[in-house]
C-alpha cells in the first residue's frame, strides 16, 4: 500500500488545502503504479504543535519557519 506522511505547523493549512495535498499525493503514486494503487495509497497530513519540531539540535517554532 501507498504511504505519504506530511507534518505541517499546526493550523497553517485550510481543509481544502490539505485536500489538494490528499488528492495530488494520490495522483503522483497512480501516476507512478497505475489505477490500482488508487484505492490503496494512504496519504496522511498531522498537523504538530508550535514548537514540536526541530531540525539540526533546535527547537522550531512558526516564527522561525515564516522568517525570511
Amino acid at each position: 500500500m501507498p504511504f505519504a506522511n506530511f507534518k505541517v505547523p499546526a493550523g497553517t493549512l485550510s481543509a481544502e488545502q490539505k485536500q489538494t495535498i490528499v488528492a495530488r499525493t494520490t495522483d503522483l503514486y497512480v501516476e507512478l503504479y497505475g489505477e490500482r494503487a488508487r484505492p490503496n495509497t494512504m496519504v496522511l497530513v498531522d498537523e504538530v504543535v508550535d514548537g514540536g519540531w526541530g531540525i539540526g539540535g533546535g527547537v522550531l517554532t512558526l516564527a522561525d519557519l515564516t522568517e525570511h
